[in-house]
């Protein structure tokens, strides 16, 4: 039976007003669907392309770098030089090998439009760079990611720095850097009376006591130490009281050289957190574009595309 084409037909009214209606034909529909749908499989092609071109730049990159150094004369670069070395072949071969996978996603694809070829450039490379982020944090990453994580170590010596400027400036100092150490060794070199061993260790423990003491209770520990230092160094009262004053004022001055140099440490290491979370940002926005452009690289002509997708 023969449907109406009167534009007031109650058939065609419906047509109309319905909200689904679509003037494009049901091919047309189909190709588009085709044409923007990811093909995942592409994509794990492209990850797997940029990974092993990564890790073949950085072992050789390791290579070169390692080919610098000359242990028997010691003419080798600097620790800074070599790092930003490191830091540069890390983003020029990781802009490589994320152009490299994404032009492989985009080829494999198979699609004719380059805005989709370019996403999946796009898609392959973040997934290359979770994949290497994941190897670089985890146990895998020592057994099948060593170039990755030896070329990271530039990465890894900035939280190193941070941290240990985090425990330089520590209440807490470290035995070697201990404000008293001189001010013991000289208490010690003293003399004393009839068991000088004893005497210089009670007026060591005394005179740590003096200088470590709350403000409440430093005169008490002020004069326990003058007359622990009276009897090991064999002085007077006076004079060990003279003596334990001029040791607090040493071990202030100490502690405050200490401080000022860790803080000198944790700016330090604060600029260089600073710098090298810029620098990797940086690089992995280098390695997105490159992607990008790789995938659209990868774009087929339309003509060696199956007639259903013409």
């Amino acid at each position: 039976m023969a449907v109406s084409t009167h534009p007031d037909t109650p058939r065609n009214r419906g047509y109309e007003d319905a909200p689904h209606a679509s003037p494009a034909f049901p091919s047309e529909d189909a190709r588009t669907i085709l044409i923007n749908q990811i093909s995942w499989g592409a994509v794990f092609a492209g990850v797997v392309v940029a990974l092993v071109l990564q890790l073949i730049l950085n072992l050789l990159g390791i290579g070169i770098g390692a080919s610098t150094l000359d242990p028997a004369t010691g003419d080798n670069p600097s620790g800074k030089s070599f790092g930003i070395g490191a830091a540069a072949w890390w983003t020029v071969s990781g802009i490589i090998a994320a152009f490299a996978g994404g032009h492989v996603a985009g080829r494999l694809a198979g699609k004719p439009q380059q805005s989709t070829t370019s996403w999946h450039g796009l898609v392959s490379w973040a997934m290359t760079t979770l994949v290497v982020f994941y190897l670089l944090s985890t146990a895998v990453g020592g057994l099948i990611g060593g170039a990755y994580k030896t070329v990271s170590d530039a990465a890894g010596g900035v939280a190193e720095a941070a941290g240990g400027a985090a425990k330089a400036a520590a209440p807490a100092l470290s035995r070697s850097a201990d404000p008293f150490a001189s001010i013991e060794q000289t208490i010690r070199s003293g003399t004393g009376g009839g068991d000088p061993a004893a005497a210089r260790d009670a007026a060591v423990s005394a005179m740590r006591a003096a200088v470590t003491a709350d403000p409440a209770q430093a005169q008490a520990a002020r004069e326990r130490a003058a007359e622990a230092l009276s009897r090991a160094q064999n002085m007077s009262i006076d004079q060990a009281r003279t003596q334990v004053q001029t040791y607090e004022q040493q071990y202030r001055q100490r502690v405050d050289q200490a401080k000022q140099k860790a803080t000198e440490a944790a700016d330090v290491a604060v600029d260089t957190v600073s710098r090298g979370a810029l620098a990797a940002a940086i690089a992995l926005i280098l390695g997105a574009v490159a992607s990008w452009f790789g995938g659209r690289s990868g774009t087929v002509e339309p003509t060696l595309t199956s007639p259903a997708l013409r």
